[in-house]
């Protein structure tokens, strides 16, 4: 019977097991995240996005905690109070709360895809597809308010063509002499996003580097913002090269405090979920591109991702903030 055999209601395959156990940690760090947020934001059309934002994460929290309980699995840890100082001064201005809430509704949304594809029990597959189904409300939301921002900017626009043409060779070698040709619609489609999502860990970084207490913490973050921020400029100098616009950049969102809202555990976690999905990102951007400049700088972003990978995964081990995942007997 394969992958389509009948399974219990009460079991869940590794897939399942990794998808919750996942999801998890993500939502009980964003019910810190947003407790701060609610208790700073003082624009009204923002502060009903991150109520429901925070809404949405302690509802999949409750849901989780039953799906592994019922299935006998321990329940991680994950974050608590203890990982939030809600009384913190303002490190973020309410536009890049708006802007965080963005990005991170991306991730929660291409996640709970990735989830309903691996999932084979039907009231986990209804589950994703009900996360999936309030991601999108909160995204529309999200859009339409950040449209009105002075800091919103969108993705190119091209022109049509006039007619179907076939590509009459790879570009590859004229590439590697100088002769480019215009960037294509799905170049500058993953070029922008990269340098939106490539930019936020800059931006984010950064103002996790003003406010960790550990030095390695710090110090990461510090390396964090050079590679990150040198990436995104990367994408930028492509897109400015065919006369594109570029996406905005928010170190100026930032304030000059220096207490952190924020646990150091918790900041490692997500600078680490960042990283490992630009990762993702990048890799499909790369089969996505063909000319042979931008194939190389993808190679070369995706090396400086793997990198801070593995330095936030030796950080977090070393403090004991990594909690291990169910396991093969």
């Amino acid at each position: 019977m394969g992958i389509f055999r009948k399974s219990k209601t009460n079991t869940l395959t590794a897939a399942e097991v990794s998808a919750l156990w996942l999801q998890y940690l993500g939502d009980s760090m964003a019910i810190c995240v947003y407790k701060y947020f609610l208790n700073i934001v003082e624009n009204n059309e923002i502060k009903p996005i991150l109520e429901f934002a925070f809404q949405l994460a302690e509802s999949h929290i409750t849901k989780i905690t039953e799906f592994l309980e019922n299935a006998n699995f321990q329940i991680p840890i994950g974050f608590t109070e203890n990982d939030v100082n809600v009384n913190a001064p303002r490190l973020f201005s309410d536009q890049f709360l708006l802007f965080y809430s963005y990005i991170m509704t991306i991730h929660g949304i291409t996640a709970y895809g990735l989830a309903v594809s691996n999932t084979e029990r039907l009231d986990l597959q209804d589950y994703f597809f009900d996360c999936t189904v309030s991601s999108k409300e909160l995204f529309q939301k999200i859009v339409e308010l950040a449209k009105n921002q002075s800091k919103y900017t969108s993705v190119p626009s091209i022109p049509s063509p006039h007619g179907v043409e076939f590509m009459e060779s790879t570009g590859f070698i004229s590439n590697l002499i100088g002769d480019k040709r215009p960037l294509n619609s799905s170049e500058i489609s993953t070029l922008f996003f990269n340098s939106t999502k490539t930019g936020f860990i800059s931006s984010l970084s950064l103002a996790f580097s003003q406010v960790a207490v550990r030095e390695d913490v710090r110090n990461f973050m510090l390396k964090n913002v050079k590679l990150a921020g040198k990436d995104a400029e990367s994408f930028d100098t492509i897109l400015q090269q065919d006369y594109l616009p570029i996406p905005e950049k928010w170190d100026d969102e930032i304030t000059n405090s220096t207490v952190s809202p924020f646990s150091d555990k918790l900041i490692m976690f997500h600078a680490g979920f960042l990283v490992n999905a630009a990762l993702t990102y990048y890799g499909a951007s790369l089969g996505s591109s063909y000319r042979s400049d931008i194939i190389v700088n993808y190679s070369k972003v995706f090396t400086h991702a793997m990198e801070a990978g593995a330095i936030s995964y030796n950080i977090m081990v070393k403090h004991g903030w990594l909690e291990k995942q169910p396991e093969a007997n």
